[in-house]
């Protein structure tokens, strides 16, 4: 009997012996056991996926003399045919040579006949993109309303090029590439049963290889069990398919490690004189770079059979993860400029050089000692430039809060010194608050304020820094406890305000609630309303902790409602940044009439930044 090829021999004939493709045969034997079946199936996917073999499985199931099911019996007359390719009512069209509108109209001509000798009459067409505009156009009519006894089972490796109105008439199945790990799995059950000896790095390879198709992987099969002599050892399949053998990739992440060049181009030099495919072996790299990574975050986690995992997990303890990212990420973005090399070696050996190049040269414990030192006070003194080169520069203000007593007393008069002979003190250490923290208890509204004051001056050599008064330190009040003794009875529109502050509220859930309005109370059933704008985020984990804070607050069980609508009042958003818009503007106009800044502004020839006017103290609530 002649040889039959894997591919062929292999071929599932029912779908519980597919591999891969569980999303697509699910819905299949569903619609098949509940006897909902479509008119027309479109099956889309690359090469070798499976797309031809399960449109002759379903042509099975719909014409198998045992009924309709997803289990067709394979003993039937109709099976029989169908799997030998001899079904008169299984017309399979190849469109990619009949692509004229004539062949379409001939093939639909015989569309009104009852089946010959099965069920259901079904046109398989493969390639079915290949189609012209006007076959297309002769088939849209038949393919929407197609006479009960007629099914249509399209299959194509690119949709895209499909009329939108051919796929709004099929029920369309796009069938993924099988990773290289089940198609391996395949492969050894395949010669298990062919009786020919493997290893299980070689299967690994041509499942790899495939690069998602079980054909291309059996085919490879066939290609490598004449090629080795029956028996598939890891360096013949490498060989046959131009791959490295792991070993030297194992090694060039070790020499990586080691910073060592030298090894690095005598490992290159090897692989050019054994004839490697350098982008294969630049792969081989990147696969192995990810194990690792995957290897330090998660050490338990199963390693490819392509490498070993003692070496994998041994790399991944000597390697720095910092490391191993940047050979990554420098590898990936390599692989597009490596056909622009002058020679594919001369390329991988720049990939490799420059990993080393940009590979920082501190080990973890001199990046510590480097981010302390540079965590350290350290003082620089200026060099000051020649006097007469001195210019007019920037200058940094803090004006101190005055006592009341000294605001009659006259301002000092400031007489500026020559440039040359004005010493630069120390710069200061500003701690600047953000505008939403909360106010310390105690402080006063006459707080020190900031600004910058800008020269108007062409040119600027320096800035200078000019403090006129040390800051006060006050200690911030951090208890949490409300402010107030607050009951239910409390609860009303006037209050709602000073009620949120009291409310142990954080992050998204604050800002919701500081969105909010009180409407109504009756009895322990609280109603608010939260602006349209701002209610996206509102959900029912975020109006429970509401509930419960306000529960925690009054010191009771509580119903809470929130609904979404128009705010007509004033929200605590919207209430305290008009007070900070306010309390902005009161601090620019203070320093706009203060008399150390006028004075100042004058000396230097200077003016008020007031974009840079920022209240060193926030509103108080």
């Amino acid at each position: 009997m002649a040889y039959q090829v894997l591919a062929r021999k292999w071929r599932p004939q029912n779908f519980h012996s597919m591999v891969g493709q569980e999303h697509v045969l699910r819905a299949l034997i569903h619609a098949l056991d509940e006897q909902r079946l479509h008119h027309a199936y479109l099956f889309a996917g690359t090469r070798g996926v499976g797309k031809t073999t399960i449109a002759r499985i379903l042509a099975r199931c719909l014409n198998c003399e045992q009924g309709v099911s997803s289990t067709p019996c394979g003993v039937c007359s109709s099976c029989v045919e169908i799997t030998e390719g001899r079904f008169v009512d299984l017309i399979e069209v190849d469109a990619a040579s009949r692509t004229k509108v004539e062949d379409t109209r001939e093939l639909l001509d015989n569309v009104q006949y009852a089946p010959t000798r099965g069920r259901f009459k079904v046109y398989l067409i493969d390639e079915v993109h290949m189609l012209s505009t006007s076959s297309f156009n002769a088939l849209l009519k038949t393919l929407e309303e197609p006479p009960p006894h007629v099914k249509f089972l399209l299959a194509t490796t690119d949709p895209q090029k499909l009329p939108i109105t051919v796929l709004s008439r099929c029920l369309q199945f796009n069938l993924k590439n099988m990773p290289a790990e089940q198609v391996s799995e395949h492969l050894k059950h395949v010669l298990t049963s062919e009786a020919v000896p493997f290893a299980e790095a070689s299967l690994w390879q041509l499942g790899r290889a495939a690069k998602g198709s079980m054909r291309d992987a059996l085919s490879l099969t066939d290609q490598a069990i004449a090629f080795c002599g029956g028996d598939l050892t890891e360096s013949a399949v490498n060989q046959m398919l131009g791959s490295i053998d792991q070993g030297k990739v194992v090694a060039i992440v070790n020499q990586l490690q080691q910073g060592d060049a030298g090894a690095l181009l005598k490992l290159v030099a090897e692989l050019g004189e054994q004839g490697q495919n350098f982008e294969v072996a630049l792969e081989d790299l990147l696969s192995l770079l990810h194990q690792i990574a995957i290897c330090q975050v998660l050490p338990e986690a199963p390693v490819s059979v392509q490498f070993d995992k003692a070496k994998v997990l041994d790399l991944a303890h000597d390697t720095s993860p910092a490391d191993v990212q940047l050979f990554y990420q420098m590898g990936v973005m390599a692989r597009k400029d490596l056909a622009a090399a002058p020679d594919l070696k001369a390329g991988f050996e720049m990939v490799l050089l420059r990993m080393l190049a940009f590979r920082p040269q501190q080990s973890a414990g001199q990046m510590q000692a480097v981010a302390s030192v540079a965590s350290s006070p350290t003082v620089i003194e200026p060099t000051p430039a020649p006097a007469a080169k001195l210019e007019p520069v920037p200058t940094v203000v803090s004006v101190p809060a005055r006592a009341p007593e000294l605001e009659s007393a006259p301002a000092p008069e400031l007489t500026p010194e020559p440039l040359a002979q004005v010493a630069t003190p120390p710069m200061p250490q500003v701690e600047h608050v953000p505008p939403w923290e909360e106010a310390p208890q105690g402080l006063q509204d006459t707080a020190p304020m900031a600004a910058v004051i800008e020269p108007v001056v062409e040119h600027v050599e320096s800035p200078i820094e000019v403090v006129a008064a040390a800051e006060p330190t006050l200690a911030s009040d951090t208890d949490p406890s409300p402010r107030h003794d607050w009951t239910l009875a409390d609860l009303d529109g006037a209050n709602w305000m000073q009620i949120f502050t009291d409310l142990n509220l954080a992050g998204m859930t604050h800002s919701i609630a500081a969105n909010m309005v009180f409407a109504k109370r009756q009895g322990t059933q609280l109603s608010f309303t939260i602006d349209q704008g701002q209610s996206s985020m509102l959900n029912a984990t975020h109006q429970g902790r509401i509930r419960q804070a306000l529960e925690v607050l009054f010191g009771c069980d509580l119903q809470l409602a929130i609904d979404v609508g128009q705010t007509h009042t004033e929200t605590p958003f919207a209430n305290r940044q008009r007070r900070e818009s306010e309390h902005l503007d009161n601090a620019i106009s203070s320093l706009q009439n203060d008399p150390n800044v006028a004075s100042l502004s004058s000396a230097f020839n200077g003016q008020l930044d007031v974009s840079s006017v920022r209240p060193v103290h926030p509103i108080e609530d």
